[in-house]
């Protein structure tokens, strides 16, 4: 038998890890498979159905989230603050961008600060990432980054888990200045740039400076989803046509449109 590239003994150590088998059974199933490591895997756990794929990947993906941990700071079963910013980190993440809320989606935290056991097993093992590896992580999560402006889909679902985490504590609101500082990080790239598609209007701008000048609440989680409902929209019309006061936009939407007309008004008249 010739001897391995170093790309195929690279296949055989990952699928040897994920698996628990050796090298030998590696070479046989990676070779009938072209040396596809996540067909070749998929073969090996059809074929050999005594052993638990869920199980495995789960006890791979557990003794990678150990790996993370400050033994002496952080829970058992839990990332805390300084630990969850390091991992971040590691695998590309934007602490001052959108990026931040995919990490957070993906894994499900229930607070920006923090990451659980849980959370980090069941996102990576539903993600899809086969290798336990932070590398494997970073390459996958990067994909995600880059489809984030373009996947209306993803960029949504990100979006509203952002309100989940951004909470403090019990609270069922965002504070104005969080909200406004999440909207920031949000409405740039990589995620979906709020300014519009023609004119380039900078309804982000606008929005804040609504916001600062005439709105005194918090966030509700209506009031978050309903604005980037109008977000979308208002990038493809710039003129508003979609938008009635007949309509079934919160009270909110309708200041900021009557409040951005009249100030459109005024600056025409100066």
């Amino acid at each position: 038998m010739p001897p391995l590239s170093t790309a195929h003994k690279a296949a055989v150590t990952s699928f040897v890890s994920i698996t628990g088998s050796n090298d030998r059974i590696a070479q046989r199933y990676l070779k009938n498979t072209g040396y596809r490591l996540n067909e070749a895997i998929d073969v090996y756990f059809q074929t050999n159905s005594n052993t638990s794929a869920n199980t495995i990947r789960d006890t791979q993906l557990a003794k990678l989230f150990d790996s993370l941990r400050n033994a002496q700071e952080d829970p058992p079963d839990a990332l805390g603050a300084d630990s969850s910013m390091l991992y971040l980190q590691s695998i590309g993440v934007d602490l001052e961008g959108a990026s931040l809320f995919l990490a957070m989606e993906l894994v499900q935290a229930p607070t920006i600060g923090e990451i659980t056991r849980e959370g980090f097993v069941k996102g990576w093992k539903n993600a899809g990432v086969v290798e336990p590896r932070i590398d494997a992580q970073r390459n996958h999560f990067k994909q995600l980054t880059n489809e984030l402006s373009s996947n209306p889909s993803l960029f949504r679902k990100v979006y509203r888990y952002a309100f989940v985490v951004g909470r403090e504590g019990d609270q069922r609101a965002l504070s104005l200045d969080n909200a406004i500082l999440y909207w920031e990080m949000l409405f740039k790239k990589p995620g979906q740039v709020w300014v519009g598609s023609t004119g380039r209007i900078d309804w982000l701008s606008e929005w804040i400076a609504f916001l600062r000048e005439k709105w005194t609440r918090s966030v509700s989680r209506d009031m978050w989803n309903q604005t980037l409902e109008f977000a979308f929209k208002s990038i493809e019309d710039e003129t508003l046509g979609f938008w009635s006061q007949d309509g079934a936009w919160p009270g909110v939407i309708d200041d900021f449109v009557a409040w951005y007309k009249h100030k459109s008004e005024m600056d025409v008249d100066a």
